[in-house]
């Protein structure tokens, strides 16, 4: 069995969706990023990755491509996952923090872990989805940004 963690944070920006975990959620920002700038699905695949001792995303899908410009980023977990199970092609559970003062996350973190479980084909109980606020304090906490947390075991 492998631990992998992974971490991820954007700042807000206006004029672009909000996507979290596949999901987009009203809301009056977006995330900047090359991609979609799904925070939650770029930390799953950074802990996937680690997991595997397989480097991190920017390594896999630079931000210097076209290719990823604006691509959704369950097109990226797919891909990561795709690479990940020919050496480990378990995954015992996923766990996710996500960071945000705004909006709430508690109405949508069912349909996330939907769409997580589905695209990596294994049954919603494996994935864990969760959120805080930082209390006022940092970036999050003046609501310049979001920040993402994951730890996932892999067999």
């Amino acid at each position: 069995m492998r631990i992998g963690q992974g971490i991820d944070i954007h700042r807000f920006v206006r004029g672009r969706r909000l996507v979290l975990g596949g999901v987009e959620i009203p809301y009056e920002k977006g995330l900047d990023g090359h991609s979609d700038a799904d925070v939650l699905l770029h930390a799953i695949c950074d802990a996937l990755l680690g997991a595997a001792g397989m480097g991190d995303i920017g390594m896999h899908f630079p931000d210097t491509d076209a290719a990823y410009k604006n691509i959704d980023s369950m097109d990226l977990l797919k891909k990561t996952w795709d690479m990940v199970r020919v050496k480990y092609p378990v995954i015992h559970n996923i766990d996710i923090t996500l960071l945000a003062e705004a909006p709430k996350i508690a109405p949508y973190s069912e349909a996330m872990k939907q769409r997580v479980a589905s695209s990596l084909g294994v049954a919603p109980q494996q994935i864990n989805i969760k959120a805080t606020t930082s209390e006022g304090l940092g970036f999050v906490g003046r609501k310049e940004g979001i920040a993402a947390m994951c730890v996932v075991l892999i067999d």
